[in-house]
């Protein structure tokens, strides 16, 4: 049995990938079908993971290789290979996503009411050493939760298995934060 030569096979499929570009600049759809044929698992594959919803993984699938259709010359060869070129693009528009995400909530009811006009900076700045004084008067694991939620933007599911803790206690730690900065504001 003879030794099987990888680099000779990575160069030929990188020509490949580069003859199927070439193809999609001259508006070749066909090209485009085989790259997406070859490298949608893989596009997929990390947005699935990092978004954990496949509606969102699939819209973000569509949105690659209809920015490759578009801009072909986005991609250049001689930084690496097209799947890795498409993998990050995918990590990348991924994450972005994961950002624009608004966090779960369940407490619709309990919103931050302060009877100061925030368009003035220093009622701007007096609400927000109140809020910072609340927050240091929680409990380690409350202002935890109440910090992955509002400032890393962690959804109540993402803080439980960042924690490990249920994901009910979790509900209950930003619940009870809320009410009792809430109640502060309101006095």
């Amino acid at each position: 049995m003879e030794p099987v030569d990888y680099s000779s096979a990575n160069r030929n499929q990188k020509v490949d990938d580069m003859q199927l570009v070439a193809r999609i600049r001259a508006g070749d759809q066909l090209a485009l079908s085989e790259l997406y044929d070859r490298y949608s698992k893989v596009v997929y594959g990390v947005a699935l993971r990092i978004l954990h919803d496949t509606g969102a993984a699939e819209d973000l699938l569509q949105d690659i290789f209809l920015q490759l259709w578009r801009k072909p010359d986005a991609f250049d060869s001689s930084r690496g290979s097209l799947a890795a070129w498409l993998a990050v693009i995918a990590r990348h528009r991924s994450i972005d996503r994961l950002r624009q995400r608004r966090p779960e909530t369940d407490i619709e009811d309990c919103v931050i009411v302060t009877a100061t006009d925030l368009r003035d900076e220093t009622e701007r700045s007096l609400t927000i050493e109140k809020v910072r004084v609340v927050m240091n008067e929680m409990a380690l694991d409350q202002r935890t939760a109440m910090e992955m939620a509002f400032f890393e933007g962690l959804t109540h599911t993402e803080i439980a298995e960042k924690t490990g803790e249920p994901l009910g206690t979790i509900k209950t730690r930003i619940r009870s934060g809320l009410q009792m900065l809430r109640t502060r504001f309101a006095t």
